[in-house]
Parts: structure tokens; C-alpha cells; sequence
């Protein structure tokens, strides 16, 4: 696939779907005509796509047993996404899901070894990445396939350094590929490795590793606490997640993926999570990188179900009784303004930004992370200058290219 800039007429607008029943534990007692009723939810909303879970043990729960009926009822789910013109995307290893890890037998108990560097548990993940891709790659609206929800949430239970996560995650995205290769191979992880420096998956990795780079904004990470929840640190929080992915890449042109922006409590109060989605979205959808957004997520969690983070329970557009919140109402509405720009003059891309120049070399010195992290003097610069409008991240290594700064549409530096 070749890499191009993302087309703000062809913007993906999706939700990661969580079932309104049962959590992922309904994957246990699979219901078609559950799925199409959240689906029905959905389908009003203007949507084009859903992020989908299939639980890893549950469909490989013995090194060398692959369930058929698991990877039968995944497919199933994807043809019921396709009755309501939805795309799917499939994330593989769950692994980790709100809060909770998934991890097969064979890699726990007295069988302990890491996932990442073990060579037998690596050759049993092979063959589940292999059988699980080229089963969804036989469906026409399947579009992407990540390796994991956040895999690098299982560190440090599953031990690993940063050679190492990137190796695991460059051979299983080549399997991937050859599995599936007219589908989108991806990695996704969470913040920590923008933001920590001492976490062992890279931010070069993010950057470099599949077709695209995904990233996942959640300003319960500290972000919330600097200026509260329609603060300009908080709803601008996406868009310079999307930047510092956009001036990490080697490649100008590589685009970025919001893969999960959801709205939090108690960081994002009911009564504010209609403004939140609003603002947030008015701020990441001028980014010229950006390739799409997908919302966490479709349904809340059953507070019958214990032992959660509290936050994870209410965070779906839709009730579990399948009522339509207010923050989904405004989604709706921006993703119908959005498909309407190019004929109404509504929301367009900043192709002439500035940009702020970053002496941090996220590449060559991830140690140096936190001096980019929410709360940083360059991240509370980057805000102070976004409040004037889009705003680019300019890595040092590039400012004095002026190929590279007409490439990513960067008209001058600021700072």
C-alpha cells in the first residue's frame, strides 16, 4: 500500500464496539441478534466503521488448538456490521480490554513466559495472527487489522526491552501482511510510550511499524488535572497526540489514526461531554495528517458487572438499554458536518499551519519522553500557541527543510 495524505472527504468516523450486553463476555454465548441490535444503534449515527475485540483465549486457548466456531462467530459479527454498510477493523491479541488482561493458560500459571520474547509462545501467536487474518481478509469490509488492543498495557507482567517490542511486533505485522495483504496492518499502543521514558516500546516504533500510525487520547493521564475538562490543555489533547505521532514519522506523508477518544468521568463531567466531543473535534479535524477517528465507544458497561474502574462503566454512546446519550447526538452532528465540507465550506484542513519547533528527538532519545509530556513546558507552550489557531510539531532535526515543512503544510515557525 502506498502511503498518501488522508483525504478529508473520505475521513473515517467509526466507534470501538463494546456489546450493550455482557461486556466482551458476551463473546462466551454469541447472539447475532444482539449484535444487530447495537448495530441498529449505530447505524443512525452517520457512522462508517466499528472496532471490533475477539477475545485471544477464548479462540486459541491451547498453544495448538485454533477454535473454528470463535473465528466462525468473529466472522459473523463482521457480515452483521456489513447489513448496516459498516467496515470493520479487527484487533487480534485481547490481551488488554478496560482495565482487565486476557492471556491463554499456556502463557500463565507454572507455564509462565512472556509473550513478547518467548520463542514457543511467539510461534503460537504466529499461527493465530496468520489463521484469525486471512479469515477476516475473506470478508470485503474488513479494512484494518491491529495486532492488539494496547499490548503495551501487558508489560511489565510479560517482560520485554525495546529491541525486543519492536522485533515481536514487525514479525507479526509481516505475517499479517502476507496474510491479509490488501487490509491495513497496524500496531496499537497506549500513551506511556509517548510520554514515559523508561517504557520499552518506542515512539519510533508507533511511527514506523504498519501502514499508519494509531494513537489513543485519554486525558484521564494527567491532562484533565491541568485545566479541567473543557480546559484548552483537555480538548486539545488529541490533536497534539496526532502531532507529536505526524513529527515522529520519517515519512511526511504517513497518516495517523485517532484510534480511541473517549469522554472519561469524572475528567468529563455528563453535562460537559457534549462540549468536550464538540471542542475536541474542532481542534484535531483541521490536522492534515489525521485519517480518522474512532469513539470509545459504542455501549456503557452493566454496573451488574463488578470489580471495574469506575470511569469504564458509562462511557459508551448508548446506554445498555440502547438510549442514544447527548455526547452521541453531537458526534452525530459533526460527523455530519464534516461530510458535508467540501460542499457547504464547513470544517477544512489548516494547510498553512506554523509550527513549533521540538528539541526532543523522540526517535534518538525516547529517555527524554516526559520533557514532551502533558504538563511539560513544551506541551504548555504547544497549548498556549494551539489557543491562536492549528498549530504543527516540528521536530529540530527538520525545521531548516523546506521540503519537509511544504510536505506536512507548515507555513513558518513560532516559538
Amino acid at each position: 500500500m502506498t502511503t498518501q495524505h488522508p483525504d478529508p472527504a473520505r475521513r473515517r468516523f467509526g466507534v470501538n464496539y463494546v456489546p450493550s450486553g455482557g461486556w466482551f463476555y458476551s463473546w462466551l454465548d454469541f447472539n447475532a441478534d444482539a449484535v444487530r441490535r447495537d448495530f441498529e444503534d449505530l447505524a443512525g449515527l452517520g457512522l462508517d466503521h466499528v472496532r471490533v475485540f475477539p477475545i485471544w483465549p477464548w479462540i486459541q486457548p491451547n498453544r495448538s488448538l485454533i477454535r473454528r466456531r470463535g473465528i466462525d462467530e468473529l466472522l459473523e459479527l463482521i457480515d452483521i456490521a456489513g447489513e448496516f454498510d459498516l467496515d470493520v477493523a479487527v484487533d487480534l491479541l485481547q490481551g488488554h480490554l478496560s482495565s482487565y488482561d486476557f492471556l491463554p493458560s499456556w502463557v500463565l500459571t507454572w507455564h509462565r513466559r512472556s509473550l513478547f520474547t518467548d520463542p514457543a509462545v511467539r510461534e503460537g501467536i504466529t499461527r493465530y495472527v496468520d489463521r484469525v487474518s486471512r479469515a477476516v481478509a475473506s470478508r470485503s469490509n474488513v479494512f484494518a487489522i491491529t495486532l492488539g488492543n494496547e499490548v503495551n498495557n501487558l508489560w511489565p507482567a510479560n517482560p520485554t526491552d525495546a529491541e525486543e517490542s519492536a522485533r515481536w511486533a514487525g514479525d507479526l505485522l509481516r505475517t499479517v501482511a502476507t496474510a491479509a495483504p490488501y487490509v491495513l496492518g497496524l500496531y496499537s499502543l497506549y500513551d506511556a510510550a509517548w510520554y514515559d521514558p523508561e517504557h520499552p516500546f518506542h515512539p519510533a516504533d508507533a511511527a514506523d511499524l504498519g501502514h499508519l500510525t494509531t494513537v489513543h487520547s485519554w486525558v484521564f493521564n494527567g491532562v484533565s488535572a491541568l485545566d479541567g475538562p473543557l480546559g484548552p490543555a483537555t480538548v486539545s489533547h488529541a490533536d497534539y497526540l496526532v502531532e507529536l505521532a505526524a513529527a515522529t514519522s520519517t515519512d511526511p506523508a504517513r497518516p495517523v489514526w485517532l484510534q480511541e477518544i473517549g469522554a472519561p468521568r469524572p475528567d468529563v463531567p455528563d453535562a460537559d461531554a457534549p462540549a468536550f466531543v464538540r471542542r475536541t473535534l474542532d481542534h484535531v479535524l483541521t490536522n492534515p495528517a489525521l485519517s480518522g477517528v474512532t469513539w470509545w465507544c459504542s455501549h456503557d458497561l452493566d454496573r451488574s458487572l463488578a470489580d471495574f474502574p469506575d470511569r469504564e462503566y458509562d462511557l459508551g454512546l448508548f446506554t445498555v438499554d440502547h438510549r442514544r446519550k447527548p455526547l452521541a447526538a453531537e458526534l452525530a452532528a459533526v460527523i455530519g458536518e464534516q461530510r458535508a465540507a467540501p460542499l457547504t465550506g464547513g470544517r477544512v484542513l489548516a494547510a498553512d499551519r506554523p509550527g513549533l519547533v521540538c528539541e526532543v528527538d523522540l526517535r534518538e532519545r525516547p529517555d527524554r519522553r516526559a520533557e514532551v509530556a502533558p504538563g511539560s513546558a513544551f506541551h504548555t507552550t504547544w497549548v498556549r500557541l494551539r489557543a491562536s489557531g492549528p498549530l504543527a510539531i516540528v521536530p529540530a532535526t527538520r525545521a531548516a527543510d523546506p521540503d519537509y515543512l511544504a510536505a506536512r503544510g507548515i507555513a513558518g515557525l513560532v516559538g
